[in-house]
């Protein structure tokens, strides 16, 4: 029987520690899921598992008596996601289970690579098999990765970085303003440094001028 391992966060923070450079599942996990002869296999995890309905269903494997899957809406719609994730959290407090909830909160509100990360979480979890490159790298569920790959010129402005890293969603079930506005000046910040770096590393592009210490000429001591 499986047992919990870690203790989530409050969901608010923009990294946890681990999305792969690359999004997908490694071979064994691949295997763990088609033999789990789920409903249907899954082929956009991002979508397929922000419902919670297929969570229920690894689940209801290792804890037959314990889910009844009937209660699971399999719809899109965000009040149907709330309600199967509140059942999905009463039944992981009966439990004592421990999934990371920002991994949740991502999966819910289909941040990039959340549901891969949340899949590999899990198996962990109820195969006591521990996943290299999902324990030891750092993930974020924003794209900066995805900027960075990408010439300066098409790289997002501040405002479209702010509609692609925060989800409406997110805002329609957080009714703090101050929360909010937090996650805004949170990619606002990161949007900032990535241009700070720019500069640095691209001074002619953006005609930035040498300073007088660095025209100096300095001699060896």
């Amino acid at each position: 029987m499986a047992t919990g391992r870690r203790a989530g966060g409050d969901g608010s923070a923009l990294h946890y520690s681990a999305l792969p450079r690359r999004i997908g599942l490694p071979r064994a996990v691949l295997r763990w899921l088609q033999s789990l002869d789920l409903s249907f296999f899954p082929r956009r995890f991002g979508r397929d598992f922000a419902n919670g309905v297929l969570v229920a269903e690894i689940f209801s494997w290792y804890f037959p008596g314990d889910l009844r899957l009937g209660a699971f809406q399999n719809g899109t719609s965000l009040r149907t996601k709330l309600c199967n994730w509140a059942r999905l959290q009463q039944f992981f407090l009966k439990r004592k289970l421990n999934p990371v909830q920002e991994l949740i909160n991502g999966t819910m509100h289909c941040k990039p690579g959340a549901a891969e990360i949340l899949v590999q979480d899990i198996y962990s979890m109820l195969t006591n098999r521990r996943i290299k490159n999902i324990q030891d790298e750092e993930v974020d569920f924003t794209d900066r990765y995805y900027q960075e790959q990408l010439p300066m010129v098409a790289r997002s402005t501040a405002s479209k970085a702010i509609k692609n890293n925060i989800k409406l969603t997110e805002v329609m079930i957080e009714p703090s303003i101050k929360k909010n506005r937090q996650k805004v000046n949170a990619i606002i910040n990161m949007h900032m440094q990535q241009r700070l770096l720019e500069r640095e590393e691209n001074p002619k592009r953006f005609n930035i001028k040498p300073s007088l210490g660095e025209c100096a000429v300095r001699h060896p001591s």
